[in-house]
């Protein structure tokens, strides 16, 4: 029987601002909802200054979103979020290796789901093509089909490519930002979890495998006696593979080179970063403005769980 690890999560997003800022509107993905594997026991968010609008609604693609706008100026903003979140402790690499023998091809992964009637949310044929972070390139197609050899399934390529990302890439923060383009975080084997995550993508859609870019958060601390994993300090990136109808969505984190399990909360679900960014919109500024984001995930003791108190939503 499975046991679950339960998560206390605090993410913190604080601007300031050179010039008041007399106007903005933002969205903000930095709630977590219930997913298979995953339960939100509580969750809430803390704004200074309060919003003069705030409104709650979900996205495309499911994701819990709060859009909210200003119309006072203000010099800083501070997003606080908080959540205790609940995950199947499982072992999420043995769990999927034992599907690599027995999931499709990876052949007849794009006929699978351009034969799928539903084109709404998650659905995979809209996990095939390019996106505003994701293009198809022949660069990373050559690169990715090297893990593709004809007749193997889809679930042990994909975790060959995971792996091989994890051994050719370099994990460096100072290479890249989030407007690098993934062919140049490619040729430059460097970067962080979203280029990562992006190259891996590029490669699968380009060879017919539907892919999406998961945020969220990992484990501050590793479990005793396993290494420390690289993008706990911020939210990570990692990848959920499409493996047909049966077996449906996986999620392979090529940062690390390991499936996505117990140490990995789900905040967003999206074609690539663009669409689960956690904080976007609009600020009316001059001048520069500072950013300072820090994250918490730690794992809550057994003995606190029955005392635990809903946070405000």
């Amino acid at each position: 029987m499975a046991r679950a690890t339960t998560y206390e999560i605090r993410h913190l997003t604080a601007y300031e601002y050179r010039m008041a800022v007399p106007f903005a509107r933002c969205v903000l993905r930095l709630t977590p909802i219930d997913r298979s594997g995953q339960v939100v026991r509580s969750a809430g968010l803390e704004l200074d200054p309060p919003p003069e609008e705030c409104q709650e609604g979900t996205d495309d693609f499911g994701n819990r979103i709060i859009r909210i706008a200003f119309h006072r100026p203000h010099t800083r903003l501070s997003i606080r979020s908080y959540a205790r979140v609940e995950v199947v402790d499982a072992d999420a690499d043995a769990a999927v290796g034992a599907l690599a023998a027995r999931s499709p091809n990876w052949e007849r992964m794009c006929d699978l789901a351009l034969a799928g009637r539903d084109i709404r949310g998650l659905a995979p044929v809209g996990f095939l093509f390019s996106s505003r972070l994701v293009v198809l390139a022949d660069p990373i197609l050559a690169y990715a089909a090297r893990s593709f050899e004809p007749g193997r399934t889809v679930v042990a390529a994909a975790i060959d490519l995971t792996r091989r990302i994890r051994r050719d890439f370099v994990y460096d923060p100072a290479a890249t930002n989030v407007s690098t383009p993934v062919l140049e975080a490619f040729h430059a084997r460097r970067g962080v979890c979203q280029d990562f995550a992006h190259v891996m993508i590029a490669g699968l859609r380009a060879l017919g495998v539907p892919a999406a870019y998961v945020s969220g958060y990992l484990r501050t601390e590793p479990p005793p006696g396993q290494p420390r994993l690289e993008g706990v300090d911020a939210t990570h990136a990692w990848v959920s593979v499409w493996c047909g109808p049966e077996i449906g969505w996986i999620g392979l984190d090529p940062t690390n080179g390991i499936a996505a399990g117990s140490s990995h909360v789900v905040l967003a679900v999206g074609r690539d970063y663009s669409d689960v960014s956690p904080v976007d919109g609009v600020v009316l500024t001059a001048g520069e403005q500072g950013l300072r984001v820090a994250v918490d995930v730690v794992e809550v003791p057994a003995a606190a769980k029955t005392g635990d108190q809903s946070m405000a939503d």
